[in-house]
């Protein structure tokens, strides 16, 4: 498994809020109304997570590093269990498990609506990431896994229908998501890709060429390196002369 350190970390810092939070509401730490507070702080945990795995193709795409795709289908995994965690909490604490109220709660709060069209988005895409689920659909898995783009919609909206006019946090994840799609804009794509692209050019090398002696001695310890593996020249070669731009010759001899 390549760098399992880096996955155990994203495992352990994703696994541990949910517990703590669940301990802050038993000993009463959350205030008045510890339900209340579990359920925003999963709500939020659930975006800042989809947030964070929207992240990764761009990180990925700068860096070249290949663990942030090794990360990318547990962190959404992450995501989905907040997301079910925050539902749970919904119907626990403001619910109470009293399903025959829920009709009234959507009449009266569009909102969780709209919260649940974000976790129906979602389901499909974690019920599919897997490599079963990838060979299964062949093609049609991509564009299924863009419902991510409108989940992050929904949850958006969700979000926003409930803080309302105290709007100051919700447009730093608005702010967040709105970079995350301009750098998924072809022409966006491309010309980063360029510029990447100009920064690892190679400088030209200098017509002169490399210095006479450092030549002959590259060659002479590749002649040694060959040698030394037990292979040796044709008979008849005896001496081999290579010259550089100026030719200038240099003798570099087989030695038997």
């Amino acid at each position: 498994m390549k760098h399992p350190l880096w996955r155990s970390a994203v495992f352990v810092a994703a696994l541990l809020p949910p517990p703590y939070w669940l301990y802050q509401a038993w000993t009463f730490a959350l205030g008045p109304d510890p339900g209340k507070v579990l359920l925003e702080r999963l709500g939020q945990g659930a975006l800042i997570l989809l947030l964070l795995t929207l992240c990764l193709t761009p990180l990925q795409r700068a860096t070249h590093w290949s663990g942030w795709a090794l990360v990318r289908r547990q962190l959404g995994l992450w995501c989905f269990a907040y997301a079910c965690l925050h539902l749970t909490a919904y119907l626990v604490f403001v619910l109470g498990l009293d399903f025959a109220q829920l009709g009234d709660e959507l009449r009266k709060r569009p909102y969780i609506l709209v919260g649940a069209l974000a976790w129906c988005a979602l389901l499909p895409l974690a019920l599919t990431s897997n490599r079963w689920s990838m060979r299964r659909l062949g093609r049609r898995w991509k564009p299924l896994h863009r419902l991510v783009y409108a989940a992050l919609v929904l949850a958006l909206l969700h979000m926003l229908w409930i803080v309302r006019s105290d709007i100051g946090q919700w447009l730093l994840y608005f702010a967040w998501a709105l970079l995350l799609l301009a750098l998924r804009l072809p022409g966006v794509v491309r010309r980063l890709d360029r510029l990447r692209g100009q920064g690892k050019r190679r400088p030209e090398r200098s017509p002169a060429g490399p210095a006479p002696g450092d030549l002959s001695r590259r060659v002479e310890n590749r002649a040694v390196a060959i040698d030394g593996k037990g292979l040796r020249p044709f008979p008849t070669l005896r001496e081999l002369r290579m010259s550089t731009p100026r030719n200038n010759p240099l003798p570099i001899k087989w030695i038997k």
